[in-house]
């Protein structure tokens, strides 16, 4: 019996994805994610210096923080105060290993640039849209550090974006919602460049097992999926 998905898309369509720049005027670059009815403000900030294994280096850093806020969630998702729930801690790692996968840190100079990636609502892929937000953010981020002459030459190299895929009654989907990453038998969350190359998937049979010929119908989906995503970053860091 194939999956009815509920907005009735085709297993290889994305959910409808946009991305507001400057939604908040504080940092130095902000974006308003959304992925279906998933909604991520991702902002950066840069702080001139770095950590202390990086000191007189020449070598910039980035790093990122992820959190869940109260009413991303029914029920109340509970406000983490005194310490990150592994779950956080492997998010935000996620996110900082994968954007450093955009920016030569050398050419940053020693300034640290952090990404925030605050969930207002979620329906599934927060973590990828976490991701494919927060190069925005860093896109914007770096377009006004040339533009007060900070940076000489963008550091970019690569644009990032990623996206969730799934196997649901033995059929690849992309781009799960709640009811699908619920239901889903496998689930993977791939990040790839503007190559195309592979920079991180994670990925796991919640039960049985899946095949090779599965997982490359999954990564095939993912890559069309990250392909329009890419497209959709390049026209807005544009304007």
């Amino acid at each position: 019996m194939t999956w009815q998905r509920t907005d009735n898309r085709q297993p290889d369509t994305l959910r409808p994805h946009s991305f507001q720049l400057d939604f908040t005027k504080t940092p130095l670059a902000s974006v308003l994610t959304t992925s279906g009815n998933t909604t991520v403000l991702c902002t950066a900030s840069v702080e001139e210096g770095v950590p202390p294994f990086l000191r007189d280096s020449g070598q910039g850093w980035l790093t990122a923080e992820y959190r869940m806020l109260p009413g991303a969630t029914s029920p109340r998702h509970r406000r983490e105060l005194t310490k990150l729930s592994g779950r956080t801690q492997e998010i935000q790692r996620l996110i900082g290993r994968s954007l450093r996968a955009a920016i030569d840190l050398k050419l940053l100079g020693e300034r640290t640039i952090t990404i925030d990636a605050d969930v207002l609502q979620a329906d599934a892929g927060t973590r990828t849209a976490s991701i494919t937000g927060g190069y925005v953010a860093l896109a914007h981020a770096i377009d006004k550090l040339i533009q007060k002459g900070e940076v000489a030459q963008s550091p970019l190299v690569e644009s990032i974006a990623a996206i969730s895929v799934g196997l649901i009654k033995g059929e690849a989907y992309l781009d799960l919602d709640y009811p699908e990453d619920v239901a889903a038998d496998v689930d993977f969350n791939v990040v790839m460049n503007s190559k195309l190359e592979l920079i991180e998937v994670q990925g796991t049979a919640e039960a049985g097992s899946f095949s090779r010929q599965q997982m490359n119908q999954m990564l095939d989906l993912a890559e069309k999926g990250i392909t329009e995503l890419i497209t959709a970053q390049k026209q807005v860091c544009k304007k």
